[in-house]
């Protein structure tokens, strides 16, 4: 198995997870998915003000009064902020911005380099910045904050708990805590009521998954410390690369002697028949999955982006892997 990340693929990653959040920074070939960033409110922070939070970078950050205006540097800030019911006050988005559709009528300020003159033009009173992506805006964050912009960066969610964190931290900053509690309650027993089903599948009846984010030759997958990973345990099924960590390479004559049962790929939506491409390999041929034609594409924005959309990724997953047991 190979250890290495091409230049190519390395770019490949970097936009499908800051597409999807940021979930994921791939930096020396490790993930810094490993190691759960903890979040911190001030337990007596309320919808009143001013409100601290101790963000995802660890800075102590006070807001002195409800914001009107906010500006989303990652799609994953800017989908949780539209379901806290902020979407009237969004004057500001990320270039990659694409859900929910009102997002079109929004400002653009830019991708992983945003545009400083241009955020500070829209007068916001808070921006909601990403630790995924900090290290390479340190500069611009600064420009923010010096221009007296309140910046809170919010933590790289790698985990359903952090996601949690997230959507409650935004919450916190923005007056709308109760909405946040809401949703979480709501993501929590969606997902509590997969796992309850997902507890009655036999070991031995749990199928094993590969998941494929980069397709041939340069094949990546999902290993531990990652949302997807935790998606497959939450449905019952098994990983096939779950002895890896982060996302590692495999070459396909390694891949295919993991036999997977169900193979999922999440690149569909910038390859052009990616299901039957994997289904026309010669070298897998004999695969279950491919052998049962259980190749199923699902929206990597699902499973990548950090959000309340995340349990949508998990119900697809399940059904996918599992259709008679969680249709």
């Amino acid at each position: 198995m190979k250890k290495y990340f091409p230049t190519v693929f390395i770019v490949i990653l970097s936009f499908i997870l800051l597409v999807g959040c940021g979930q994921t920074e791939v930096k020396n070939n490790e993930a810094s998915t490993n190691v759960e960033q903890e979040t911190k409110v001030d337990d007596k922070a309320e919808s009143s003000f001013p409100v601290t939070i101790t963000d995802g970078l660890g800075n102590d950050v006070t807001i002195e009064e409800e914001p009107q205006a906010i500006v989303s540097l990652i799609p994953s800030n800017t989908e949780i902020a539209f379901a806290l019911g902020l979407g009237d006050k969004m004057v500001g988005v990320g270039d990659w911005a694409d859900y929910p559709p009102e997002v079109a009528d929004i400002a653009r300020v830019g991708g992983t380099e945003f545009n400083v003159e241009k955020v500070i033009s829209l007068n916001p009173d808070v921006v909601l910045a990403h630790a995924s992506s900090a290290h390479s805006s340190t500069e611009g964050l600064q420009q923010l904050r010096d221009a007296g912009i309140n910046v809170v960066v919010v933590n790289n969610a790698t985990s359903f708990k952090a996601v949690y964190d997230s959507i409650k931290m935004i919450g916190v900053v923005t007056g709308t805590e109760e909405n946040a509690d809401k949703i979480i309650s709501d993501m929590t027993e969606k997902l509590n009521l997969i796992k309850e089903k997902s507890a009655e599948i036999k070991e031995a009846d749990q199928k094993v998954v590969w998941i494929e984010i980069s397709q041939a030759p340069d094949l990546f997958t999902t290993g531990k410390g990652t949302f997807m990973h935790e998606m497959l345990e939450a449905i019952g099924a098994k990983n096939a690369a779950g002895d890896q960590e982060g996302w590692p390479q495999f070459t396909e004559e390694d891949a295919v002697l993991l036999k997977p049962d169900v193979i999922v790929i999440t690149y569909g939506y910038y390859v052009d028949n990616a299901v039957d491409q994997v289904l026309a390999r010669d070298a897998w041929q004999e695969v279950p999955a491919v052998k049962n034609k259980l190749v199923f594409d699902i929206n990597s924005n699902l499973v990548t982006r950090s959000g309340p959309r995340l349990i949508e990724g998990v119900e697809e997953l399940a059904k996918a892997v599992y259709p008679d047991i969680y249709q």
